[in-house]
């Protein structure tokens, strides 16, 4: 893993599905270093919520779970077309087989091996942030086409590149000028064009929501 930017994974969150208290609690205090959200349960209902209420990139899930069966889990949210990774510590060749039917990415034998397991996230996720990138370099193209000023446009990429997993670019004016060299004046009727045109919305003070279904009316 030394040769791989793990620093990628930070932008993605897990959920992580395991019934054993003490590998669910040491396992995500480990990927918690690593990874923006790591939503640990022990419970296939827990499971469900988290899906429901939070944006999860990667599921890792126990095959055998108390009274509960992670296939089946896996099996109810395949349309979510979430990648996954199960584990499980039998050698089972039905499970085995379910799995491959079920076109999970990875399947790992318990005790799980962290080197082994933080390859194959980083081989999961990685084409996934390449075409992020890709998609995020479209959008400032486009973004770009609205305005003409260079300094408004260099504002325009660094919003872009600090927005969080939620889509919120957070900062005030002072943040902004004190990084890149743009009157004030300039800069709020940058904020203005983007307001007008939907690409930007302020839900708060401070805070702006990036609309990325607005970008096709440009």
């Amino acid at each position: 893993m030394s040769n791989k930017n793990l620093s990628i994974l930070n932008n993605f969150s897990i959920l992580y599905l395991e019934d054993d208290k003490d590998l669910l609690k040491n396992t995500k205090d480990i990927l918690d270093d690593y990874f923006a959200n790591v939503f640990g349960v022990s419970a296939i209902k827990d499971a469900y919520f988290i899906l429901k209420q939070k944006k999860v990139d990667v599921i890792i899930s126990d095959i055998l779970l108390k009274n509960e069966n992670g296939l089946d889990f896996i099996k109810a949210t395949n349309n979510l077309n979430i990648p996954v990774i199960l584990t499980t510590a039998h050698t089972n060749t039905e499970y085995l087989l379910e799995s491959i039917k079920l076109k999970v990415n990875r399947y790992m034998i318990k005790p799980i091996d962290f080197n082994i397991l933080m390859e194959s996230l980083y081989e999961i996720l990685h084409p996934i942030y390449q075409n992020k990138d890709l998609i995020k370099d479209e959008y400032i193209i486009k973004i770009i086409s609205i305005v003409l000023n260079n300094k408004q446009i260099n504002v325009i990429k660094y919003m872009m590149n600090n927005l969080n997993k939620d889509n919120e670019f957070i900062s005030s004016y002072l943040d902004i000028t004190g990084k890149i060299d743009i009157s004030k004046p300039t800069l709020i009727k940058l904020f203005k064009i983007l307001a007008e045109r939907k690409i930007f919305t302020k839900i708060s003070h401070k805070t702006y929501k990036f609309q990325e279904k607005n970008l096709a009316k440009l």
